[in-house]
């Protein structure tokens, strides 16, 4: 050991590649030490005794770009640091947690994007018969607003749980799925229309805009993009909602609009 070890030597007794012991180097984590006579770095116990304090520091996730400055510092500071470090790899530790249960729900279809309130009024849509393609349509529409209008998403569950304690209003939205296959300028479409208005105005407060919407850029168009969901391709249905609306309206029921 008088002489030294070679930098191959010194990796394999410190366990990490030549390729790392020269990224410390780099770094500055590490000095490089002086030469031999033949010109070979001598690596000696001082040398190595540094390389396992970085590969050790390095191993329990203090970033490289620390441990210099880290290995450098006096008892108090490099407990303290420590500590930062112990911290931040507690956040991201929490963090990949996140992540992981939420690779979990998605393994489980609807809970990764929707509450269970919300997946349970996807159930009891499926229980009551409806369609799989509306209960399909019904389910974008709930990610769509929680995710953009996220003001008005628990009316929606509610107007949709209000529907579903309803016989009149089940029935009459599966013949509104039913109209998807009707021609636009079906006359049926505008009974349906006056029907299922008279309908939504039997319980008005079910109809209420949350006045935090109103105050929100760009609140009709955000709310647009929800209601109107799927209408270019059903332009049967792009007409019920027009009707609808229009009746809302005429009735005093603020809806937002361009």
């Amino acid at each position: 050991m008088t002489d030294g070890l070679t930098i191959g030597q010194a990796a394999a007794f410190v366990g990490v590649t030549i390729k790392t012991v020269r990224h410390y180097h780099r770094l500055g984590i590490a000095a490089e030490p002086e030469r031999d006579s033949s010109g070979y770095r001598r690596y000696r116990s001082a040398d190595l005794l540094r390389l396992v304090q970085a590969r050790t520091l390095a191993g329990a996730g203090v970033p490289l770009a620390e441990i210099g400055d880290l290995l450098d510092t006096g008892p108090e500071q490099f407990a303290a640091a420590l500590s930062d470090v112990h911290r931040r790899l507690t956040e991201k530790i929490e963090d990949l947690t996140t992540r992981r249960d939420t690779l979990d729900r998605l393994a489980h279809g609807d809970r990764a994007l929707l509450p269970d309130r919300a997946c349970a009024i996807l159930d009891r849509f499926a229980d009551q018969g409806f369609n799989p393609d509306y209960v399909a349509t019904q389910r974008e529409a709930m990610v769509l607003t929680r995710a953009l209008v996220p003001e008005i998403f628990d009316m929606l569950l509610t107007r949709l749980e209000s529907t579903l304690d309803d016989p009149e209003s089940v029935e009459l939205t599966k013949r509104a799925w039913e109209a998807t296959s009707w021609p636009p300028d079906d006359p049926r479409i505008d009974d349906l229309a006056t029907a299922m208005t008279s309908k939504l105005l039997s319980d008005r407060a079910t109809l209420a805009v949350p006045p935090e919407l109103k105050s929100q850029p760009q609140a009709a168009t955000r709310y647009d993009l929800i209601n109107h969901h799927g209408e270019d391709q059903a332009p049967s249905i792009a007409r019920l909602n027009a009707l609808i609306e229009s009746n809302l309206r005429a009735a005093g029921i603020t809806i937002p609009h361009h």
